[in-house]
């Protein structure tokens, strides 16, 4: 599974949201989760494969950690489309919507103040 994959779960969001304030054993993250220890650890190995995710053992404990840089693919699709340019047309609806809109609200300001008056 690829990193889109395992941002399509929100078990998965949830758990790397809380694995991105620092490392957390399996039953710190399962305690947080009204599903089975089991199944947050088959979460966590999906995200471990996508690369999302780090293990590490201590003594006889794992703690996994968020992998930051595994989202650099994430990030730059998402620039991607935030940055693309504005065309003429575009702009050209903007203003077209921005006079229609000071058009209405100058109609209504002047029927209130003709309500107003009478």
């Amino acid at each position: 599974m690829d990193i889109f994959g395992t941002l399509a779960d929100p078990v998965r969001r949830s758990l790397l949201a809380e694995l991105a304030a620092g490392p957390r054993r399996v039953v710190d993250l399962a305690a947080g989760h009204p599903i089975s220890r089991p199944a947050v650890s088959r979460h966590l190995r999906l995200l471990l494969e996508a690369g999302a995710v780090t293990v590490r053992d201590r003594g006889r404990e794992r703690y996994y950690a968020l992998d930051r840089a595994a989202f650099a693919e994430v990030a730059s699709y998402v620039a991607s489309l935030t940055t693309r340019p504005i065309g003429e047309q575009a702009l050209d609806a903007l203003e077209t919507e921005v006079h229609r809109t000071s058009r209405e609200r100058r109609a209504r300001d002047e029927e209130d103040r003709n309500e107003e008056t009478a």
